[in-house]
């Protein structure tokens, strides 16, 4: 299968292209509608009837602030953003996985509520996988590829020439765009390839976020990263953003949205869900994490000089998301719970 048939057999996917037309409004109308309409019928019309209990309200600050809360299921921002427009017409640009951008209807919606799709490696390893070999990458390609194109990424690490083991030879030496960004064999790796488009994408979805801030938009981060019932430690990605612009981060502790919302359907279900957010976490307010000079976030010489900076910030903000939470949802608290993992978070 060639790189442009399977292009077309796969459909849409978030790409460089796609990133570079997103464009953030300061009182999005989907967002309005969506809530308006949609949330509203759903959490108020029989036979509706969820019950959103919020805490601490009072306690958000009147500027743009980063909300960072726990992901215990595909829409548990749903409700949050609802009460939070309804009480103090305050909108949000929310952090989204890029591979809801794979549905047209769906990424088309994601745009016009303004949404901001996360860029990782792991997507870009198995979304151009999917497109060049026809197929998704087993477990051991995929970390074969992973470890591969993370060695090549690092400043204090050698990778090696080629990934441990064996993955198909079109994906080392056929030429194409990878997400947007050319791939030459004859001049670049594999692992080169993905690293800069990766870096590419990010230097646009870090655009994206100076869009959110220009508007007047509180940003919102599951520093998870992948939805679990438990809560589980933080990425650092929350800290590269929320150091870098000096932003107040919002603690919020979510209990009873995955009863609410317990499978794909964005409907839901009769029942009680509870927000409590905590004190803001002001730029400075975590012992030995400030950062004074300039920075470009989700790079490898940021997170070489940083990464142990960045990493007690995000363990600060989940500590203070776990004081929020009731016992199931705390760390440990569930461990029949559904954790996301695998290319599953990607495809």
């Amino acid at each position: 299968m060639t790189s442009q048939t399977s292009m077309r057999a796969f459909g849409q996917m978030l790409d460089l292209a796609r990133l570079k037309r997103i464009r953030l409004t300061p009182e999005p109308l989907g967002q309005r509608l969506v809530g308006g309409v949609l949330l509203h019928a759903n959490y108020n019309v029989p036979p509706g009837n969820v019950r959103i209990d919020v805490e601490g309200l009072e306690r958000i600050p009147q500027e743009p602030v980063i909300f960072a809360m726990n992901h215990t299921d595909k829409y548990n921002y749903f409700p949050f953003q609802y009460y939070l427009w309804k009480r103090t017409g305050r909108l949000t640009a929310t952090w989204v996985k890029g591979k809801y951008y794979e549905s047209r209807a769906v990424g088309s919606f994601m745009e016009w509520t303004n949404q901001l799709p996360t860029v990782s490696r792991g997507y870009i390893i198995a979304r151009d996988f999917l497109s060049t070999v026809g197929r998704k990458p087993t477990v051991p390609e995929y970390d074969a590829l992973r470890h591969w194109v993370d060695d090549a990424a690092a400043i204090d690490r050698q990778p090696g020439p080629t990934p441990a083991v064996e993955v198909p030879s079109e994906l080392l030496r056929q030429a194409r765009s990878v997400l947007g960004c050319p791939f030459e064999p004859s001049q670049h790796s594999y692992a080169e390839a993905v690293n800069a488009t990766y870096a590419a994408m990010m230097r646009e979805f870090i655009g994206l976020h100076e869009q959110a801030f220009g508007c007047g938009l509180d940003l919102l981060i599951f520093p998870q990263g992948t939805r679990s019932v438990a809560l589980t430690r933080g990425h650092v990605g929350l800290a590269q953003v929320a150091l870098r612009y000096k932003k107040t981060v919002v603690p919020i502790g979510c209990s009873g949205s995955d009863l609410l919302y317990p499978g794909e359907s964005p409907w839901a279900k009769p029942g009680h869900v509870r927000y409590r957010i905590g004190e803001p976490i002001a730029y400075g307010a975590v012992p030995d994490c400030t950062i004074d000079v300039p920075y470009e976030p989700f790079t490898p010489a940021a997170e070489h000089a940083h990464r142990a900076v960045f990493q007690r910030h995000v363990d600060f903000v989940m500590d203070r998301i776990n004081d929020l939470l009731e016992p199931r949802y705390q760390y440990g608290g569930d461990p029949e719970g559904t954790v996301v993992a695998g290319t599953e978070r990607f495809l």
